[in-house]
């Protein structure tokens, strides 16, 4: 592991009680179960740990549009009748239900992301995180792939109010497409995104997708296939991600840590160890710059509680014994009750070396052509999120850790 960092870690009670729909992958009890294990494991003890302050409609409508929000706002099961032309217009449906609850869920992880960020910003932490957020497929006015309010991109707006750079990594199985999107013509935010590309949604994220204007080559995607393994990830992972940060120099980075590209997932093809996946994480951590850690998918929610656990270990830099711990929820790791996931697919890595290394060369190039200087200059620090005197007139807001475990 490498060098202690202060952690601060946001996390809602009340996000484990929503529920999108029956059988819908999608489960917000993940979140809860990682916590469960991050008490159980007593990390808690190491992490500055804090509710997290509710985006307001006004802050959400600093990236979506207003009426997008409004209609988030409204919607409920009990009311789609009136709404399936805005239903249809949105985008809000099958893999985007309607569900009780369903704009405060938002105003949480949106919350989270942005408190996060603003506590980067004043240099009150190294890393933070929030494991509600990551929901990185939501547009300005559309909703898409489980994914309603973009809490990545409402983060990156606030770190960009303190860094002329942020570099936003996705490494979920699916492409980042709603952040990208979002900073595809500027050169002030670089995404770079490794997913499932061909057939598989959202569709997007070739290695020619590089940006546009004053964008272009600001865009990184690294379409991969079926069934890639760690050494071949990371073959790909540790050399991009370093010239990124050579060449574009970031003054705080954003990490998508989407649970959905490890082995044996619900929705997934690739074959990820949970430590194969954490060790990107810990590579972009060893580069010393404030650090922004996201949840995003993974729907097999045993093991993406493990892993994002484990994670929470590697920002802190502290090693978990491998027997899980007695918690709310251990009939879910039987029969084993081990933090490491069992590998279960034998599908074959359709990586070729050939196919890897011809991807990483026009990436590496690409990147050549990137500027150290951002089109736009800093000018006076604007005013941080709206409720930024909150936390110090409130302070129940930062979670005793004695009433932790009634969450």
């Amino acid at each position: 592991m490498s060098s202690k960092k202060k952690v601060s870690y946001f996390y809602d009670p009340e996000v484990g009680n929503f529920q999108f729909a029956p059988h819908h992958p999608m489960k917000p009890l993940r979140i809860r179960m990682t916590h469960d294990l991050i008490l159980e494991y007593g990390l808690y003890n190491k992490l500055d740990i804090y509710r997290p302050i509710k985006a307001t409609s006004k802050e959400m409508a600093h990236f979506h549009t207003e009426e997008y929000i409004n209609f988030l706002q409204k919607i409920t099961p009990e009311h789609c009748d009136h709404y399936e032309r805005l239903q249809v217009k949105y985008n809000v449906g099958e893999d985007c239900p309607v569900f009780d609850g369903l704009y405060e869920f938002s105003s949480i992880s949106a919350g989270g992301s942005m408190s996060a960020a603003n506590k980067l910003n004043r240099g009150e932490s190294d890393i933070c995180i929030n494991w509600a957020g990551g929901l990185h497929h939501a547009k300005k006015a559309e909703s898409s792939g489980f994914c309603y309010v973009n809490d990545i991109v409402l983060g990156i707006l606030e770190l960009l109010k303190y860094h002329k750079r942020v570099l936003y990594i996705d490494i979920d199985l699916h492409h980042g497409d709603g952040v990208e999107e979002a900073f595809y013509a500027t050169n002030r935010v670089m995404t770079v995104s490794f997913h499932k590309y061909g057939q598989f949604f959202p569709g997007t994220g070739n290695y020619n997708d590089i940006g546009s204007n004053l964008g272009k080559y600001h865009a990184v995607n690294v379409p991969l296939k079926d069934g890639i393994d760690d050494e071949s990830y990371h073959s790909l992972f540790m050399p991009i991600i370093k010239h990124v940060m050579e060449w574009y120099r970031p003054g705080a980075v954003v990490l998508q840590c989407g649970a959905d590209s490890i082995n044996g997932d619900r929705l997934g093809v690739f074959n990820l160890s949970m430590k194969g996946h954490a060790k990107c994480v810990e590579y972009v951590k060893s580069f010393n710059l404030p650090l922004l850690l996201l949840g995003g998918g993974g729907y097999t929610v045993r093991n993406t509680a493990r892993t994002w656990t484990h994670e929470t270990a590697v920002a802190l830099g502290e090693e978990l014994p491998l027997k899980i711990p007695d918690n709310d929820y251990i009939k879910y790791y039987e029969p084993d009750n081990e933090l490491d996931i069992k590998a279960s697919s034998t599908a074959k890595n359709l990586n070729s070396r050939d196919y890897l290394e011809k991807i990483k060369e026009r990436i590496i190039e690409n990147l050549r052509h990137t500027e150290f200087a951002p089109s736009v200059e800093l000018q006076e620090t604007p005013r941080d999120i709206e409720m930024e005197n909150y936390e110090e007139s409130n302070p129940d807001i930062r979670v005793s850790r004695k009433i932790l475990k009634i969450f």
